[in-house]
């Protein structure tokens, strides 16, 4: 898909799964004025690297995606990516691909494959001073809305450490085992979630 034919995707009233709180300031206002949810383009690579330098490398001291590779994914695949930006400035973003094996494998990190049916998620990432604000939770339910409504994706598959498994699954995610792609000394589990199941998300896709 070329750059010019990307996603705008205006504000909208966002259903959460049943038994998630929203997050203070969101009670009684559905809609963000101020705020635009869109695909993103190579010219927002910068800004995406800035926001997850500073989330992952301070942490783990590596990146899911470095420069080049996020340019290269938001050539291949903008549609397959979200950026939420409030008043013009992005707050935070998920990274995806298409992958078209059961399992994640090493090659998963760095490939688009056209004619797969799974949504890889590479990375989703919060600028810091908007974390602890229920972002990140409402980003990944849009994008998984936004998801819904491509009919060629069957699924989407993540690996995360241990710790963030729950925070997973209360959208769907289920771990499926260890995953077999590690970084340095970092193991992964791998999740997966069934797009065709989840029927609310093709009704409500944005």
């Amino acid at each position: 898909m070329s750059t010019q034919s990307i996603h705008c995707l205006p504000p909208v009233a966002l259903r959460l799964p049943p038994g998630m709180p929203e997050p203070p300031g969101c009670q009684r206002r559905h809609t963000l004025p101020a705020s635009e949810f869109r695909c993103l383009t190579p010219q927002d690579a910068a800004g995406v690297f800035e926001i997850e330098r500073e989330a992952f490398i301070s942490v783990s001291g590596v990146c899911p995606l470095y420069l080049d590779e996020l340019r290269r994914f938001l050539t291949l695949c903008p549609e397959l990516s979200l950026g939420w930006f409030h008043e013009g400035r992005l707050v935070a973003f998920i990274i995806g691909s298409l992958w078209d094996e059961e399992r994640l494998t090493p090659e998963a990190l760095l490939l688009h494959r056209p004619g797969g049916h799974t949504a890889h998620l590479h990375v989703l990432a919060v600028h810091r001073a908007f974390r602890q604000q229920g972002r990140g939770s409402l980003l990944l339910w849009r994008y998984l809305c936004h998801l819904g409504g491509q009919p060629a994706v069957r699924r989407a598959v993540l690996m995360c450490e241990d710790a963030l498994v729950p925070f997973y699954a209360r959208f769907g995610f289920h771990p499926v085992g260890p995953c077999a792609v590690s970084v340095g000394p970092l193991a992964f589990t791998e999740l997966q979630c069934s797009l065709q199941g989840h029927a609310s998300l093709r009704r409500y896709s944005c």
